[in-house]
């Protein structure tokens, strides 16, 4: 796998599963709305992987060293990993009880990042639960903030 996918898959699929998670977790704990959930997850599946891979594909062409070709490839694989995994949180919310899919919604991203940053310190030779407990670590901070924010606009915001 060439450097460029490997970025590209590496960023896509970390932000993909940290963003969606806060997203999910922010909003049920503000809503309890199935709906609202999965229309949140589509809308970062599309309108942040668009996002995350623009990004990556500006980044790459301002260290004015990378090809044409290997930037695209950083690029799609951005879109494709951040795209993917985010849709994935959509299964558990659509087939199953709200909070007992955003409870299989949290284990199963951070199952996913778990396994890639397992991988990612072995090719690395880094140490392996370093990397794993520094990477979980923001994303376990990422979901508690994004609760107890939404449990406090389900406080303060009533619907009209």
């Amino acid at each position: 796998m060439s450097v460029s996918i490997k970025k590209g898959l590496s960023f896509g699929l970390t932000s993909g599963v940290i963003t969606t998670l806060g997203m999910v977790v922010g909003v049920n704990a503000s809503t309890s709305s199935r709906l609202a959930v999965i229309a949140g997850i589509v809308a970062i599946a599309i309108a942040d992987a668009f996002s995350d891979a623009v990004a990556m594909h500006v980044s790459e062409e301002s260290e004015g060293i990378h090809s044409r070709g290997d930037v695209w490839e950083a690029t799609m694989a951005t879109f494709l990993a951040k795209f993917t995994f985010a849709m994935t949180f959509v299964i558990p919310i659509w087939f199953l009880p709200l909070d007992m899919a955003v409870m299989i919604d949290i284990v199963w991203g951070l199952s996913i990042m778990t396994v890639f940053n397992f991988l990612l310190a072995r090719s690395q030779d880094e140490r392996v639960l370093r990397v794993i407990f520094e990477h979980l670590a923001i994303a376990i901070f990422v979901v508690l903030i994004t609760y107890i924010v939404g449990l406090f606009l389900s406080t303060i915001i009533t619907e009209v």
